[in-house]
Parts: C-alpha cells; sequence; structure tokens
C-alpha cells in the first residue's frame, strides 16, 4: 500500500471531505458537528477517510523495523565510545526537517543532539565558519543530527549574499580537511546527507506552508527567493558535490519528492554505513538507487542533463 501512497500527503483525503462539508473547525460549533460528522459521512467519503487512515497507519508501521534498528545502532556506539555526525543539506521544503524528526523519533533523548542554527551573531561573524558547528559535535557514544550544517557556507550564503566571494572560496578549498580532520580518530562517523527536490514539488509545499498558519512559520527570506533562485541554488549544488564528495567522506543525495520513500530509505542508509552489533539478519538494509544517490553519480547524471537540456535539471 505504501509504495502507492501519495507524496507526503496522507491527510489530504480527510481534510478535503471536511473542507466540502462545510465545517468550521475552528469555531465552536464546527468542532460540535464535527463530532456528529462520520454518522453522517456517504459511503465515497467514508471509505477516503478510512484509506487515507490506512495509509497512514502503513506508512508508520513501514518505519518502526527501521526505527528499531537505530536504537540498536544507538545502544552499540553508546557501548563502544564511538561518534556519529549526521548533516541534512539541500534545498528549502526539501523534507529534511520530518525525516530527522522520524530518524530520532524512538530514539533515547540523552544519547543524541539535533543541532539547526539560526544566524550566526556578530563575534560569531568574526570568527572561524566552521568553530560554531564544531562546538556542538557529539561526546563519546552520542549523535549530533544538523539540520543544515557548515554547507551554508556552499549554498546558501554565496547565493544570498549572506558571505563574501572569498569567504565562499577559502570554505570551499578547507572544508575537505577540516572533515579528514574530524574522522581522523577513527571513532567519529561523518554522514553527509543532501536532500533533492522537484522545482514543482518544492513549490506545492511552499504554497502548503503559506496557507497553513501552523506551517507559515517556516516561510523565511530564503524560502520565498527560492523559486526564483533554482538554477543558482542548482548550479550550487553541483559544485558542492563536486569539490567536497570525497573517498572518505561521501555526500548522498536523497530524491525526496516521496516523503514517505525519502524517510525510509535515508534510515536505511544511515544503518548500513553504521556498522553495530545485534543487527537483524532478515531485513533489507539495501538502499533503493532511485532514492538514493552517491554524490559522484548525482554529478555525472547533472552533467549529462546539462549536455542534453543545456541547463541542470535538479
Amino acid at each position: 500500500m505504501t509504495k502507492n501512497s501519495s507524496k507526503g500527503r496522507p491527510s489530504t483525503s480527510i481534510r478535503e471531505v471536511v473542507k466540502n462539508r462545510g465545517f468550521d473547525t475552528d469555531s465552536l460549533d464546527g468542532k460540535k458537528e464535527l463530532e456528529l460528522l462520520v454518522p453522517d459521512l456517504n459511503k465515497k467519503d467514508r471509505g477516503k477517510i478510512v484509506d487515507t487512515a490506512l495509509r497512514k497507519f502503513a506508512d508508520a508501521e513501514e518505519l518502526k523495523p527501521y526505527q528499531a534498528e537505530l536504537i540498536r545502532m544507538q545502544s552499540h556506539l553508546e557501548t563502544t565510545g564511538r561518534k556519529a555526525i549526521i548533516l541534512f543539506d539541500g534545498r528549502d521544503a526539501s523534507g529534511k526537517g520530518g525525516t530527522i524528526r522520524r530518524v530520532t523519533r524512538y530514539m533515547n533523548e540523552k544519547h543524541y543532539r539535533m543541532i539547526a542554527l539560526g544566524k550566526p551573531t556578530r563575534a560569531q561573524q568574526t570568527e572561524l565558519h566552521m568553530k560554531r558547528y564544531i562546538e556542538h559535535f557529539p561526546h563519546a557514544g552520542k549523535i549530533v543530527l544538523f539540520d543544515r550544517s557548515w554547507y551554508n557556507r556552499a549554498m546558501v550564503e554565496p547565493i544570498m549574499g549572506f558571505c563574501t566571494k572569498k569567504q565562499y572560496r577559502d570554505f570551499m578549498e578547507k572544508v575537505n580537511g577540516y572533515e579528514d580532520s574530524f574522522v581522523a580518530d577513527g571513532e567519529t562517523i561523518l554522514i553527509k546527507l543532501y536532500f533533492s527536490v522537484s522545482k514543482k514539488e518544492q513549490q506545492r509545499r511552499f504554497d502548503r506552508r503559506r496557507d497553513d498558519p501552523l506551517r507559515r512559520w517556516k516561510l523565511s527570506e530564503v524560502d520565498l527567493q527560492a523559486q526564483e533562485l533554482w538554477d543558482e541554488f542548482t548550479a550550487a549544488k553541483y559544485r558542492l558535490l563536486k569539490r567536497t564528495h570525497t573517498e572518505r567522506n561521501p555526500w548522498w543525495v536523497i530524491r525526496s519528492d516521496n516523503k514517505q520513500r525519502a524517510r525510509l530509505e535515508t534510515m536505511k542508509l544511515i544503518l548500513s554505513l553504521v556498522k553495530y552489533r545485534g543487527r537483524r539478519r532478515n531485513l533489507d538494509f539495501r538502499p533503493d538507487p532511485k532514492i538514493v544517490i552517491p554524490g559522484d553519480v548525482e554529478c555525472k547524471k547533472m552533467e549529462r542533463a546539462k549536455r542534453k537540456h543545456g541547463e541542470f535539471i535538479r
């Protein structure tokens, strides 16, 4: 069922049914009327709601075996004293935050942290760019997940004018060396994920954020210009992968138009990259190559697309 599920929109049918019946759920009367909705549903609407609920349930159940494995992985890191740093970078509205929430859903909160840094302070702007990220690196047995990382300096900052050309060049020249030093102890695992969403799907998600008061806060200054600057971000993505995908610290591109598939395959990828004891032998840990693409392979795909169409596609 989940293979044919909608692209991250399991509750759309329920919202449509309620809206089409003219209920105002923000008012007290609307809430009272909503309680009477189920007995009055026609067969078609009842079927839509049941189908939506089952799809949502099936999606959650599909993730649970891998979420259980993530707990085993976390326990192994704690026991052995190893550390993991996982970067969630990529386009705006590409599903980074939602994937992080599913990855950490059942983890022990004492042994992982999610870091989403805001704009640097004036003092931080005078310091080494990497410093404010390094300050959040994990201790032995811990996991840190960055919702956007030091690679802001390679994507958002140069395009939006938040850094100088020299700062960008310096970063691109030095970042591979920094990352080599991070993992040189043999105890630190660095996983770099780039979430890639299509232009059409990104626009749909922006529209939903704009129209939903519970999601409107997600719309940032960068979001509002992301569609207009699509080609600039695509070119920056190519340079990023071309120069900072290394054999020691590779990039993994996650196709994320379908959120459920992106979340599931991200879990598989993380579990396949971290060695740990107690792994279930009857569980498939192989990521779908249509969803999870090595950074160097993505570069070649982008180069072929440019030769064929005269420009990068995504």
